[in-house]
């Protein structure tokens, strides 16, 4: 299925792929987890891989380069689940990327955040194959990271700025802004 992000791709498998959880693999080093990531990053050009609950995105480098990749991707999802590999090697390794769980230690304010975004955000952003993790909040701003087909997507800016800000704005008062934080390795030149 096409995403906004035209470097990237949404799989459906017609399977659970990780129940209850979210995990994103920006880099190679970080699929090592994941017998099922190391595979897809087989693939030439393969820049990230995301898994949700029902779905897998991958993004490449080139998004003219989709027209080998597809069916390369395609072929490395099919015979991943029929051979009954667990997609995460080590149970203990399996854990939500999203860091929207909330702790004891979370005051109100950043408790409604996360509520917030676990309940209405994080499900109609994982529509278009990608997610939204919670990084921080400090002096207003809430620092949240693009996940999947969200990392470098040309709409990003205008859903983080008009939409996820405008409800954080709406629902919490305390909240001023709402900043992107990149991952580990990676350069945008959207913000």
């Amino acid at each position: 299925k096409d995403t906004p992000n035209p470097k990237c791709l949404k799989f459906h498998p017609g399977r659970v792929v990780l129940e209850g959880v979210a995990m994103d693999f920006p880099d190679k080093k970080s699929a090592s987890i994941s017998p099922l990531a190391k595979t897809l990053f087989e693939n030439e050009g393969v820049t990230n891989v995301f898994l949700g609950s029902d779905f897998v995105s991958v993004t490449i480098e080139d998004e003219n380069g989709w027209h080998e990749t597809k069916p390369e991707v395609f072929a490395a999802l099919m015979n991943f689940f029929q051979s009954g590999t667990p997609i995460i090697a080590n149970e203990e390794d399996i854990v939500d990327t999203a860091g929207t769980e909330i702790l004891d230690t979370d005051d109100e304010v950043v408790a409604m955040i996360k509520e917030l975004l676990e309940a209405r955000i994080r499900p109609a952003v994982q529509e278009d194959g990608g997610d939204i993790a919670y990084r921080g909040f400090e002096d207003g701003i809430v620092k949240l990271q693009l996940q999947g087909s969200c990392v470098g997507c040309p709409s990003s800016s205008v859903t983080l700025k008009m939409g996820i800000e405008n409800m954080l704005k709406h629902y919490v008062e305390e909240v001023k802004a709402v900043e992107a934080v990149e991952p580990e390795g990676y350069e945008s030149t959207l913000y």
